[in-house]
């Protein structure tokens, strides 16, 4: 797969290009990859798909042409390439390695161009940079600003990449190439007067002089009749050189004297690869020395009696990797394979890379090379041209012998290497630019790189078999602590052992620290040192020994990134929960999702993050705990902004979940409003966010508890209400025990009020009637207190329940009453059809029939939103036993047959098991007894 800028806007594929369709599709994907790896706003996109006036339904349109995109990137299996189209947001990103894009393919030519020492090295970069272009840049977008902007940037650079080779031409005394490569441009761009001066040198130093003065005198005319302007100075300079007959420049001729100039003529290409130190003006350049030609063997360069071996010693005390062991062997099979070892630091890469190349000697007869690449380190990384020095002489090749450029060097190891069964390990890798050099030439040559970073380019390049490192399990870990430790100390201790082990995290650098800890320390027990351990204030100082720890291993990790990435991970360590996605980060570090989405995709290719699943990310344990250190007066403002996100968020869903429903309460004093917050489409999107945060905002609100900010504690666990009236035996007393307390600490009657409500419900539902009534009783009253009309009503229909379930239905249902003529003074729909809803379950179970349809009807006729399948249930349900009751056995199992369907469908198990209950009662066929026993296993499962 390969996207291309550099013409016709296109994907093209194994089997064509992809069918893209209208020029807005190629606009929309043209600025999705002029911003490659970075989100792009709906924004951005919609000024790049339109002019100042777009169309209302702007954001509609473009998330349909996503959505193709989508589908045709999928059906060319673009996940293989590493190729992802992802939503953050309100923002988009395109998520691709470098390589498989022409543009940065084009960027990337052009800088190794400028380093090339050899002005013929130079040459053949640029020609191989220009042929990528196959016409005008963004070809069939939209002609918006921000495209056409961006196809002159890129315009730009294709132009001063001509000059650039015309001067690569030059140098190497080729004046008549360069003209050639000028003439074309300069008739294309004929006011571009830097094409225009450097042509009619070219012209000139390649024996036409006429034709120089011809093009000066035809650019001088037009820039006067089209511009009214006369030439500028380097269009003047070029002129008045040609006049004066000056010739070329001391720095243009080939280095040394007459004859080593005439040799550069009849061999243009060939050059010793060092290239030439050009001469001060008026001074000849010395003659280089000759050189004695490198003349290189057909097959080895060298007959040694034994084969080379560069690999350090393998670290003692490998224990388990049995897994990825196997995968490296797998991986290693293929035809020149790049095997490629990644993970967190400190998890143990170098260790199996090294055991795993020390296993199988035989497997490469001509030797094994190694070089630390230190892309972690303190102390500086090797040049390429160092490692490949030290590879060449290690394959014998005499030190006078080796190329003094890195381009010759490495085509000298991959001519070597060509013929060669060798295996090269290289540690420690930065990002895939430090090895492009390093990889060797055979077929049967097995590369193993290791990297804390994800090296997506080596995957797109070089077709590298990732194999993912993660941390020890506890049997493992407690292994390597025997490994060390003797099995007898160990095994004498194995609940402590197994304690260590969860304590280090599984990560292998801790377990050897901890472990020589303890190998210097014979008089302490392992629960001595675990108990040590136990303490996250000082855990990261004990796991280290010298300058060797975790926190080193991070710490040079951490230096490697960006400022705004640091930022974000350093906040992440004051994170309260388990797990975060672009909105808490952004809430933690005081930024934006977007610029939040774009830090984390950098920590997690730096593997200090783990993606635990599309849009959510994990932290170790050890890695939470060095990252708070970092910044640790950052902590207070860091919770406040989780602490309000959350609040926010939770409010949006509920919000959606129950869009009738009464807001819970005002925003707390001092609230933080997030930058931006989550926008839920629709109740599942809600429900599922609510699901699946939960036991984060438990942990948010114990937090925020201890931190002594209760007032945003109760509200965090009170706003779960929708997911805790759909699950309500799904064990929330705790939780809300914790808000109770929270709402007492702060003698606040409203809050308190509105806990003991729900959690006053939460127990009658799980059977505990006594402690609900105790609970329930002082709600009304509290209510009142606090001028909360609507949380005094709701305070009364949840006694209600509880009297009722007492056998107090007269008491019950006055309540009921009581709080439906407050719901009519508020007045409030919502409140109004609670009140209703379990008015008319009470007049049912009082064998009154026709009130509880009367008032099911009434509640029906205030009109449940689509979204309240629950209520809509439950009211179906009365209905259809009111029904039964009233002695109309057809209709109540119609009625009861279509809230079960309708609960079984919005997965309200709770419902569906009360309407399968009551219609088993009347029509017990083998299907219902089916559906009521899958819906009961549901709900069993669900906890």
């Amino acid at each position: 797969m390969e996207f291309r800028l550099l013409g016709t806007v296109c994907v093209d594929t194994l089997t064509g290009p992809l069918p893209l369709g209208p020029a807005k599709r190629r606009s929309l994907l043209a600025a999705l990859l002029l911003r490659a790896n970075t989100p792009v706003s709906m924004a951005r996109l919609t000024d790049c798909l339109w002019d100042d006036d777009p169309p209302l339904h702007a954001r509609t349109v473009i998330q349909g042409h996503v959505s193709r995109l989508r589908v045709l990137l999928t059906g060319a299996d673009a996940e293989a390439y590493g190729v992802e189209l992802a939503t953050l947001g309100d923002a988009y990103v395109l998520r691709a390695p470098e390589t498989l894009l022409d543009s940065q393919r084009f960027e990337e030519l052009l800088m190794l161009a400028r380093e090339q020492r050899s002005p013929a090295d130079s040459v053949l970069m640029l020609k191989e940079a220009l042929s990528l272009w196959q016409g005008p840049a963004l070809t069939g977008t939209y002609a918006s600003a921000p495209l056409q902007a961006a196809a002159h940037a890129l315009e730009e650079s294709r132009l001063a990449t001509v000059e650039q080779l015309a001067r690569a031409y030059a140098a190497l005394g080729e004046h008549h190439r360069a003209a050639a490569v000028l003439r074309a441009e300069a008739g294309a761009h004929p006011m571009r007067e830097s094409l225009a001066a450097a042509l009619m040198t070219a012209l000139y130093r390649s024996g036409r002089q006429s034709e120089a003065l011809d093009q000066f005198h035809r650019t001088r005319r037009m820039l006067a009749d089209e511009l009214g302007i006369d030439p500028g100075r380097e269009l003047a300079d070029a002129y008045a050189q040609i006049l004066r007959g000056d010739p070329e420049p001391a720095g243009d001729r080939p280095p040394g004297g007459p004859a080593q100039a005439a040799e550069a003529d009849r061999a243009p290409g060939t050059h010793d690869g060092a290239g030439a130190a050009p001469a001060h003006a008026g001074v000849p350049a010395p003659a280089a020395p000759p050189r004695a030609p490198l003349v290189l063997p057909p097959t080895h360069p060298v007959a040694t009696p034994h084969p080379t071996d560069l690999l350090p010693r393998a670290p003692r005390g490998f224990h388990g990797r049995g897994a990825e062991l196997t995968a490296l062997s797998r991986a290693a099979a293929g035809e020149a394979p790049v095997c490629l070892l990644t993970g967190p630091a400190g998890v143990g890469k170098t260790a199996l890379a090294l055991h795993w190349a020390r296993r199988s000697p035989a497997a490469f007869p001509d030797g094994r090379l190694y070089a630390d690449l230190r892309g972690f380190s303190d102390t500086g990384e090797p040049t390429p041209l160092e490692v490949l020095r030290e590879f060449l002489l290690a394959l014998g090749v005499a030190p006078r012998r080796i190329p003094e450029s890195v381009t010759g060097a490495a085509a000298l190891f991959r001519s070597l290497t060509d013929r060669l069964s060798l295996l090269v390990v290289l540690d420690n890798v930065r990002d895939s630019a430090q090895v492009g050099q390093l990889l060797p030439g055979g077929t049967d040559c097995v590369t193993l790189i290791t990297s804390r970073h994800r090296l997506e380019g080596l995957i797109a390049s070089d077709a590298a078999v990732p194999v993912p490192l993660d941390v020890l399990e506890p049997p493992d870990g407690t292994a390597l602590l025997a490994g060390v430790l003797g099995e007898e100390r160990v095994t004498a201790e194995p609940v402590a052992a197994r304690r260590l082990a969860e304590l280090c995290g599984g990560l292998p650098l801790a377990l050897r620290v901890t472990a020589a800890r303890l190998a210097g320390r014979p008089q302490w027990t392992l629960a001595d040192m675990a108990d040590e351990l136990a303490d996250e204030r000082s855990r990261l100082t004990y796991l280290a020994v010298e300058d060797t720890g975790v926190s080193a291993a991070l710490r040079l990790t951490v230096q490697q990134l960006p400022p705004d990435a640091v930022h974000h991970f350093t906040r992440l360590g004051h994170h309260p929960g388990s797990h975060f996605d672009p909105y808490t980060a952004a809430a933690l570090a005081g930024s934006d999702p977007v610029v939040a989405a774009a830090a984390l995709e950098r920590l997690a290719a730096a593997h200090l993050v783990t993606e635990a699943g599309p849009g959510r990310w994990i932290l170790h344990d050890l890695v939470r705990l060095y990252a708070r250190g970092l910044d640790p007066a950052a902590g207070p403002d860091a919770l406040l902004g989780v602490l309000d996100h959350y609040i926010a968020t939770a409010l949006a869903a509920a919000d959606t979940a129950e869009p009738g429903g009464e807001p819970c309460f005002v925003l707390p004093d001092g609230f933080h409003r997030p930058a931006a917050v989550r926008d839920f489409t629709d109740r599942d999107a809600a429900m599922e966010w609510l699901a699946a945060e939960r036991e984060d905002l438990s942990l948010a609100a114990a937090a925020a508890r201890a931190a002594g900010l209760e007032d945003r504690a109760w509200r965090i666990i009170l706003l779960q209400w929708p997911h805790v009236v759909w699950r309500a035996r799904d064990g929330w007393a705790p939780m809300l025990e914790l808000a109770l307390a929270a709402a007492v600490a702060r003698s606040d009657p409203y809050a308190e009020s509105r806990v003991r409500n729900l959690l006053g419900w939460v127990l009658s539902e799980e059977g505990r009637t006594s402690e609900a009534v105790a609970l329930l009783e002082p709600s009304p009253g509290l209510a009142r207190q606090a001028g909360d009309r609507l949380g005094e009503a709701t305070a009364l229909i949840n006694l209600a329940i509880v009297q009722a379930e007492q056998g107090g239905l007269d008491v019950a249902m006055e309540g009921c009453g009581r709080a439906l003529e407050l719901a009519r003074k508020e007045p409030d729909a919502h409140t109004e059809m609670l009140a209703l809803q379990h008015l008319a379950r009470m007049q049912l179970t009082a064998g009154r029939p026709q009130d509880a349809l009367d008032s099911a009807r009434a509640a029906f006729e205030l009109g449940p939103e689509h979204e309240e399948a629950a209520r809509r249930v439950l009211l179906t349900t009365v209905s259809g036993e009111a029904q039964l009751a009233l002695g109309a056995e057809d209709e109540g199992v119609l009625l009861l047959d279509l809230a079960a369907t309708e609960a079984e469908r919005a997965g309200y198990d709770v419902g569906a098991v009360r309407a399968l209950e009551a219609l088993l009662r009347v029509a017990a066929g083998p299907e219902y007894v089916r559906r009521y026993e899958e819906a009961v296993r549901r709900l069993a499962d669900d906890g």
